[in-house]
């Protein structure tokens, strides 16, 4: 691993890294966090393992990583095996237990106290474990990983066993937190939420093992109780007189305190509303709460040069938000990954639009093939699943069952504006079946079904990726957005990866030379097609990352590339001439 650490890592709390509570949707009063020291060894699959460990590992941070004190590859022959041994007294008043796995990559066998209590696989979402018959005062958790990354077809994002160019270092095992809690015998396993401005209510559906005998809730805004509501079963209808709206200019979240036969929680909404409407020169163009509103953000990969696909901490991840608010932006563009719930709560709060794409998976990425496809605009059915290297069936079952535990996962989050299912044609199939289940799951948001490359003529948005040229908009009846572009590559000495080739669409060689050139770049691709009806603009990208040095920020998140009030500025004349063409 590579010697180069975040401000953040190098304030690492080694006791118990990423203690806040991991899910601000749905708040309990009462939490155990076993993020810390555990024992980890790592053995070839077709080895028999003595239960003898190799050393200490600092979870959530995979084996991989800086920050795990690890630093060792886990390849697809390998097994990880975890231990960590703790003391547990359960709540009085509490009847269950529930034991969290917030992602693990990718096949996890869980083992408490001697008895096997769970199978999961998949990386990238959450499982939850009911140990109340397991648990004891004292107990020894063990969790078996396996993970063949790139050398089956699941869903693994941009992680490869040799990284390169768009391609990143891989990582395996735990990498989100690990937690308890205690509930009630009968509680709310998930909650929806759905805001409607138009109405002015807030519709509830509350997802539990039985039907509610007896519920309340309570409504507050900035302190203030504004309503109180009694309710039977499991779906309920708040109504308000006057709403706040939810914007980036103005984040107004709602607190919601729930009552549920004895199983009380806490969460938070905004009544806000993305849509798609014609604007007065006829151009469709993405609505925020029924008006115009310009989607300006970057691509954000959500990697740590010391922690990969772990944020170091909870500052670290706001440190990313914030700056890239201060510099203008008013969208972020989740790039093939999912982050841990308070990422995206420190989006509600702070007021940063999330473009949300899924995981991607598939056979071998075939970047001739699928680059010539983007860069001649060719149409190629993704029926054809050889095109896409998406033959292996299996593969896209497990894409499809994925869709809802997504959604599921993350419907709550205010600021998620649009998902994105696929990018530059990677694993693409289907796309008209998987827009569909989408909308089945979700029809609050909007649809980037094809981002880049390959497109079907379905869903929301034609979606552009270009880089290297000039942007000329295409004629389409759909929402015009420029998912991706920029990518201007500043290396900073000291603060990017050793690597044999460099990444990115443009090298400059100074800070000024940069800010130069994102001036010609706002004013000749964003600027001057806003009056042609493009109505979103994504650059890349957030920070460098390994070989990719096309950030805002360095890697490591040490060095700014290009001062703040410089980007705002460019980023201010963007938001001036939208509002004088939609206006």
């Amino acid at each position: 691993m590579y010697n180069l650490l975040t401000p953040f890592g190098k304030e690492i709390d080694k006791v118990c890294p990423l203690s806040e509570y991991p899910r601000p949707q749905l708040v309990r009063d009462n939490y155990t966090m076993l993020n810390g020291v555990w024992q980890y060894a790592i053995k070839n699959i077709n080895l028999t393992f003595n239960g003898e460990y190799k050393g200490e590992i600092l979870v959530p941070f995979s084996p991989e990583t800086r920050l795990s004190g690890v630093e060792e590859m886990v390849g697809p022959d390998d097994v990880l095996y975890y231990k960590r041994e703790f003391y547990y007294t359960k709540s009085v008043d509490k009847a269950r237990v529930l034991l969290h796995f917030d992602a693990v990559d990718y096949i996890a066998e869980v083992t408490l106290n001697g008895k096997v209590i769970a199978k999961h696989k998949g990386g990238y979402l959450p499982f939850v474990i009911d140990v109340t018959d397991v648990i004891e005062d004292k107990n020894t958790l063990l969790v078996k990983v396996t993970d063949p990354t790139d050398t089956l077809p699941q869903q693994r994002g941009k992680q490869r066993l040799k990284r390169g160019g768009i391609f990143y270092t891989a990582q395996s095992g735990i990498w989100q937190s690990v937690w308890l809690e205690d509930v009630a015998n009968n509680y709310v396993e998930r909650l929806k939420m759905t805001p409607n401005i138009d109405s002015k209510t807030l519709a509830i559906e509350l997802f539990t093992n039985r039907e509610i005998t007896y519920g309340n809730v309570k409504v507050s805004l900035n302190g203030k109780k504004i309503q109180s509501k009694d309710f039977t079963g499991n779906e309920l209808v708040i109504e308000f007189d006057d709403i706040e709206l939810w914007s980036p200019e103005s984040p107004t979240l709602y607190d919601i305190e729930f009552s549920c036969d004895g199983d009380k929680f806490t969460s938070y909404f905004a009544m806000r509303k993305f849509s798609i409407a014609i604007d007065k020169n006829g151009y469709p163009r993405i609505n925020l709460n029924n008006e115009p509103y310009f989607n300006n953000g970057l691509l954000d990969q959500g990697y740590w040069s010391d922690g990969l696909l772990t944020p170091p901490s909870d500052e670290a991840m706001i440190y990313d938000i914030k700056t890239m608010k201060e510099m203008g932006f008013n969208m972020l563009r989740k790039h093939i990954k999912i982050e841990p719930l308070r990422w995206y709560y420190h989006c509600d709060r702070l007021g940063m639009i999330v473009w949300q794409d899924f995981v991607n998976g598939g056979g071998n990425y075939d970047m001739v093939r699928m680059g010539a496809a983007g860069l001649v605009h060719l149409k190629v059915n993704d029926n054809k699943y050889w095109f896409y290297s998406r033959t292996n069936s299996a593969g896209r079952t497990e894409y499809l069952h994925d869709i809802e535990p997504t959604i599921n996962h993350l419907y709550n989050i205010p600021s998620i504006a649009v998902w994105v299912p696929f990018n530059e044609g990677w694993g693409q199939f289907d796309s008209e079946l998987v827009v569909d289940k989408i909308k089945a799951y979700d029809n609050t948001r909007l649809i980037d079904h094809a981002s880049g490359w390959v497109d079907q003529g379905i869903a929301d948005f034609r979606s552009l990726h270009i880089y290297w040229r000039k942007v000329n908009l295409p004629k389409d009846h759909r929402c015009i957005i420029l998912s991706e572009f920029g990518g201007y590559s500043l290396p900073i000495e000291k603060h990017y990866v050793p690597h044999k080739k460099a990444f990115g669409y443009k090298f400059l060689k100074s800070k000024e030379q940069l800010l130069e050139n994102l001036k010609k770049l706002y004013k000749r691709d964003i600027e001057d097609n806003i009056k042609k009806g493009l109505s979103a603009a994504v650059y890349t990208q957030v920070s460098d990352v390994e070989d990719e040095i096309n950030g805002l920020l360095t890697f490591d998140r040490v060095v700014e590339k290009v001062d703040k009030q410089d980007m705002q500025k460019i980023n201010d004349a963007v938001y001036k001439e939208f509002d004088k063409v939609v206006k």
